[in-house]
């Protein structure tokens, strides 16, 4: 009777099961899907990002992996590149790939996921294109004409570099149901409102979207070419900022925390070496005029290897406008307004020790007239002179008083000391 009782209890389950409807049976078997955001360039943060989602959606037993890629290209090694294309394609869990939001674009190395995707598909406005060759290999022939050319959102459907175009993400799960990627996740409601029919996710389809962890994002944000430039240029001034306030503060702090943080964009980018020495090596120019307070020769060099070193920073990324002229702008500013003024107020105090120059002589290396620049002790400052006692070039002065970087000075013989001691 035991084993009679079970096998009626098995015919019943069965015959239930096959009286439920079909898409009642493909809805509950469905687990997850998943949606990861691919943003910026492909660098070692992204791919190994990119990687272990794929293994975390092969453990949850998603039904669809969807990369939404937003991505100018990589910077990882073609060899790299072509392991996480294989990693992707021999995945259980069906890849898809929507180029998106809007505006969005999928070049390079990017570019090469559509060819690996078991359904892909573009937003209005959004191109897909560039894809090179990985290895010096080329794509499926399908995808050949995309090595070197860039679609629109219309061309590369028609081309069949892509599948379909779906203006949003929701639009493009509802098309890998469609097209049997994936089993029913939807069904049909009817709005009160007109009695309008309209698809929407069944109950129990989870959609779950990943981003980069704070720190991954991090790295990830400095390893694109405006935000490592401009940590790279304001960094070093802050570190030169420190230098003439006499100790370690925190502008110091955080001009190094930028130069390093600059340094490994800059390692994971496409760079040119001699650039960045330019870059490097502006700030100290700028230094040594700033010493002087006489902007001459060092600062003009200073400028020359700023500018420079920014538009040829980088080889193969484009940096736009606006990035350039905040850096040079910046630097620019902060050299010639800022420093100067936080340079005479901090040596304008005499706890510096800058009294023992009162009363030295020096020699003026230019007329002051009233205004030149004098040598004390083999460096250069400016120099001031009563308008009624100017220095010719050559000629030697005497430092009467300190404003800031500036001399107050008279001439050796006719000076304000010599008529002081004539009056007494």
């Amino acid at each position: 009777m035991t084993r009679l009782a079970a096998a009626a209890a098995a015919l019943f389950i069965t015959l239930l099961s096959l009286s439920l409807p079909a898409g009642a049976q493909e809805t509950d078997a469905l687990t997850t899907i998943a949606v990861i955001e691919v943003s910026g360039l492909l660098d070692p943060v992204e791919v190994s990002y990119i990687e272990t989602q794929v293994g975390a959606a092969e453990d949850a037993g998603a039904t669809v992996l969807v990369l939404q890629v937003n991505s100018p290209g990589h910077v990882v090694s073609d060899e790299r590149m072509v392991e996480l294309l294989d990693r992707l394609e021999s995945s259980p869990v069906p890849i898809a790939v929507w180029i998106g939001q809007a505006g969005g674009r999928a070049y390079g190395g990017a570019g090469h996921f559509v060819t690996i995707a078991a359904r892909s598909a573009i937003s209005p406005g959004s191109q897909v294109g560039d894809f090179g060759r990985l290895n010096g290999q080329d794509p499926d022939p399908r995808y050949a004409s995309a090595i070197d050319h860039r679609y629109d959102d219309d061309s590369a459907v028609s081309e069949g570099i892509v599948d379909v175009l779906s203006p949003t993400i929701g639009d493009f799960l509802l098309d890998l149901e469609d097209s049997g990627v994936i089993p029913v996740i939807s069904e049909q409601v009817t709005l009160e409102e007109g009695g309008t029919i309209q698809r929407q996710l069944a109950p129990g389809v989870q959609v779950q979207f990943g981003k980069l962890s704070l720190i991954d994002q991090l790295f990830h944000t400095v390893a694109s070419p405006p935000v490592a430039y401009l940590m790279l240029v304001i960094g070093l001034s802050l570190i030169l900022l420190d230098f003439f306030t006499g100790g370690v503060g925190v502008g110091g702090v955080v001009g190094a925390f930028c130069v390093l943080m600059a340094a490994y964009g800059l390692y994971v980018l496409d760079t040119r070496t001699w650039a960045i020495v330019l870059l490097v090596v502006s700030p100290i120019a700028f230094g040594v005029d700033l010493q002087t307070g006489v902007p001459r020769f060092w600062t003009g060099a200073g400028v020359a290897t700023l500018v420079v070193g920014s538009f040829a920073l980088y080889d193969g990324h484009d940096l736009s406008w606006l990035p350039l002229l905040v850096g040079i702008g910046l630097v620019a500013s902060f050299m010639f307004s800022g420093m100067p003024a936080l340079i005479r107020t901090r040596y304008g105090t005499s706890t510096l020790g800058r009294d023992w120059m009162i009363g030295e002589m020096g020699e003026a290396i230019t007329d002051i007239d009233p205004d030149g620049t004098v040598s004390v002790r083999g460096a250069q400052w400016r120099a001031r002179v009563n308008r009624l006692t100017p220095v010719d070039a050559g000629a030697p002065a005497r430092v009467v008083a300190i404003e800031g970087l500036v001399l107050e000075v008279e001439p050796e013989e006719g000076g304000a000391i010599d008529y002081r001691e004539m009056r007494n």
